[in-house]
């Protein structure tokens, strides 16, 4: 059962909140977090990307830019742009993209709760980003960023969402990606009372986006607890930093492929290769968006064409067989085109369905990738039947959109 509980949220004040708050730390580079900062020393960048404040080209991981990270953390606080609430509260955090809106409770999620298997995750971590973040919470005492989780539809807890929101925000404003972030404090003591318990009902949680940060949130919170010797479980270490969107809610778009070269084929050799596992459908130079499961587009020398994967190709009783990125990752990546490791080949590149399939289109056009490859999105029913199987998704399949935006709210480790 998910045991989660309301916290002091360290948070900007109302006039503050649109200069403070940031992308997510992972989504952008040094020198994008350095333009997109410039001239704002409230900026949340300044905690998350501190190598900002360093000349261009310091190394992200340099110990001085760690210890940074907690100077201005200390400094955002005794200025007033940081603010900790005096009570413990859960808030719910809305995000509108295309006239959408989705509404999810912060809380503080349990450490046991990630090391026991009852949060559950689809993708693998690797160990160099775990441990980045684990520095960064560590030195912060804090996790700056949330996680972005899904759990089960709840009609009590979607009832709470509506009567909640029909109060004004807290925070309203919109981002520069035209994006709308909407936020409530939950002051009513009942019904805080009544979130944890319905919250304990649920038997899993699932992280959607942000499983290096729930790893090193949860390992750090793992750690605190093995060095006190007086530890009881109820410490706030023992908690951290998400929010928990309702899965009706969510939205998973597209995650495509670029390839640089075609492994010494021709594209008529490539086409004919495909033909074996696939119906091959040439659409011509109008974009071609896959239409259903199994259904893929592929851009190849300025041309469109439609690929339906044949019977007997996929299994749609596994829960990783009826993938369309393991469809596409064994039939054609693999076995004609020879990319055996998604994570490390250097002839692929990844592209997140936000950018939209002209953006593939223009790779391959500028001759700097030789075909593109589009997807039909994953569903929330395949992410969270994976995470119930305990098997792993293939890396780059599941793209959110909107990001949550960091520097909303953050969660002491300490207090």
């Amino acid at each position: 059962m998910a045991k989660i509980k309301p916290f002091k949220g360290v948070r900007p004040p109302k006039e503050l909140v649109s200069e403070v708050a940031s992308r997510p730390y992972d989504v952008l580079n040094s020198e994008e977090a350095r333009k997109e900062a410039e001239g704002n020393e409230k900026s949340l960048y300044h905690i998350i990307k501190p190598e900002i404040d360093f000349e261009p080209g310091t190394d992200e991981h340099d110990e001085r830019v760690y210890d940074k990270a907690v100077e201005n953390f200390n400094m955002f606080q005794d200025k007033g742009w940081l603010v900790q609430d005096e009570k413990e509260h859960y808030y719910i955090y809305a995000q509108t993209m295309n006239g959408r809106t989705q509404y999810g409770f912060v809380i503080a999620a349990n450490v046991d709760d990630y090391m026991e298997g009852r949060i559950k995750k689809h993708e693998l971590t690797r160990r160099d980003k775990e441990e980045d973040r684990m520095k960064h919470v560590r030195i912060n005492n804090a996790n700056v960023e949330p996680v972005f989780f899904a759990f089960p539809d709840n009609p009590e807890l979607e009832k709470i969402i509506k009567d909640v929101t029909s109060q004004t925000p807290e925070y309203d404003f919109i981002s520069e990606d035209g994006f709308g972030h909407h936020f409530w404090v939950i002051n009513d003591d009942c019904t805080i009372a009544k979130i944890t318990e319905l919250f304990a009902e649920i038997p899993s949680l699932y992280i959607a986006d942000g499983h290096h940060r729930s790893a090193a949130a949860a390992l750090v919170g793992h750690e605190k607890a093995l060095a006190n010797p007086n530890h009881t479980g109820n410490e706030e270490y023992n908690y951290f930093l998400a929010v928990a969107f309702p899965a009706s809610h969510l939205n998973i778009i597209d995650y495509n492929r670029v390839v640089k070269d075609l492994n010494g084929l021709s594209a008529d050799e490539f086409l004919t290769k495909l033909n074996d596992n696939f119906i091959v459908t040439e659409i011509g130079e109008e974009i071609y968006t896959p239409n259903k499961l199994h259904n893929f587009s592929l851009y190849l020398g300025g041309k469109w064409y439609s690929l339906t994967a044949k019977e007997g190709t996929y299994d749609d009783n596994d829960p990783i067989g009826v993938l369309d990125v393991t469809i596409s990752s064994n039939l054609i990546l693999r076995d004609i085109l020879n990319i055996q490791d998604l994570r490390s080949d250097k002839r692929i590149d990844f592209v997140g369905g936000i950018r939209g399939l002209g953006e593939l289109k223009k790779r391959v056009d500028s001759g700097e990738m030789a075909m593109a490859l589009a997807l039909y999105p994953v569903s929330m029913k395949q992410l969270i039947d994976i995470a119930d199987t305990g098997n792993i998704m293939p890396p780059k399949t599941t793209w959110f959109e909107p990001k949550l935006r960091s520097g909303l709210i953050i969660h002491k480790l300490n207090d």
